[in-house]
């Protein structure tokens, strides 16, 4: 044999077979990272990938990968990180990660800011609005083109709930797997406890409802480590974790499927405020609630004004390329005023 024939048949050994001459199958997993502008994305998928690196702010849609080995002489799963910045303002690149090629395998995690409440539901429910309405479009045309990968995926997240569990017809799970996570612990801890408890009993109930697993973590807690298994569990396929947390008192984690509305209770209101809401759902009823403690902003498009232009930002510059750009708009700037005074010089007929 060759060199080569030797290289060859040493990648295909790699690759296909394990030890035991069976073929290993690669896992290739994606996630998309959403929610508050400055809530904390960065920080939580460098966290998890183990890089040392100082956060920068995210431009629109970012992406990066992260690939680990299961066992030892084994191929190396890949797992594809992307984070969607701006907040609510660029909600039409949602559809860009999500395709009916990697829909199986795709997971979203959503970062919830807790020191600005009155953000939260409205961030949430315009995020994974718009998340659940291109999912929902791609099943639709996987139902004709492939009709047992559509029902394989939403049994998948049916599967959350055991169906002798009490609120199995009561909820409305996600169609792809979800994370909800609570940032900025430091600052919400020094909330009044009512508040902190409105919260924090609201935020069970959406995941819940959802099928999703919820973390309220401080990042310096024990409970980071249950997070980071978490979401290593999307993205590299590791055990899942059995911890649960639910003293509210404390951050919070409790895996899909392990809470009950029993266990969360009802709505924190009074039972005359509740019976003056109309509400058609659950999910209503606990959002009118929440948002008389928290009124939602009034400019909706907060996050859309707060946007900087990315030519003005330092992380990337370019010599060249902003001179070019002071120049044309010199030359922008003289063709404006040139244009304003030949319009106020010329004569316009009364009659």
């Amino acid at each position: 044999d060759t060199l080569w024939d030797l290289a060859i048949a040493e990648v295909e050994k790699r690759e296909n077979p394990d030890d035991d001459g069976k073929r290993v199958e690669v896992w290739e997993k994606s996630i998309l990272f959403m929610g508050n502008k400055n809530g904390g994305k960065t920080t939580i998928i460098l966290r998890c990938l183990e890089r040392e690196e100082v956060p920068k702010p995210t431009l629109a849609l970012e992406y990066t990968f992260g690939r680990r080995a299961r066992r030892h002489n084994t191929p190396k799963d890949v797992a594809h990180f992307w984070e969607l910045g701006g907040g609510t303002s660029l909600l039409e690149l949602i559809r860009i990660p999500i395709t009916s090629n990697n829909i199986r395998s795709f997971a979203v995690v959503l970062v919830l800011d807790l020191s600005k409440p009155n953000e939260l539901w409205t961030t949430m429910e315009k995020l994974l609005q718009v998340t659940r309405n291109h999912v929902n479009k791609i099943l639709t045309k996987l139902e004709k083109t492939n009709p047992e990968v559509a029902t394989e995926i939403k049994q998948r997240m049916r599967n959350n709930l055991q169906r002798d569990h009490p609120d199995y017809e009561l909820v409305d799970p996600f169609p792809i797997p979800l994370v909800i996570i609570g940032s900025k612990y430091d600052i919400f801890h020094e909330f009044d406890s009512e508040m902190r408890k409105i919260i924090s009993k609201t935020l069970r109930f959406v995941s819940h409802y959802y099928g999703a697993s919820l973390v309220v973590d401080k990042y310096t807690h024990v409970l980071e480590r249950e997070a980071r298994v978490l979401i290593n569990h999307l993205a590299f396929g590791y055990d899942k974790s059995k911890s649960v947390s639910v003293d509210h008192s404390k951050p919070l984690f409790i895996p899909a499927g392990l809470d009950s509305l029993s266990q969360i209770g009802p709505p924190p209101a009074s039972d005359s405020d509740i019976g003056k809401m109309r509400a058609n759902t659950p999910l209503e009823l606990w959002k009118k609630v929440f948002e008389k403690t928290f009124p939602p902003k009034a400019d909706c498009f907060c996050d859309l004004q707060d946007t900087k232009d990315p030519a003005e930002d330092l992380q990337y510059a370019e010599y060249e390329i902003d001179v070019m750009r002071a120049q044309k708009n010199q030359e922008l700037e003289q063709y404006k005023r040139n244009a304003s005074k030949s319009w106020k010089e010329m004569d316009f007929d009364s009659d």
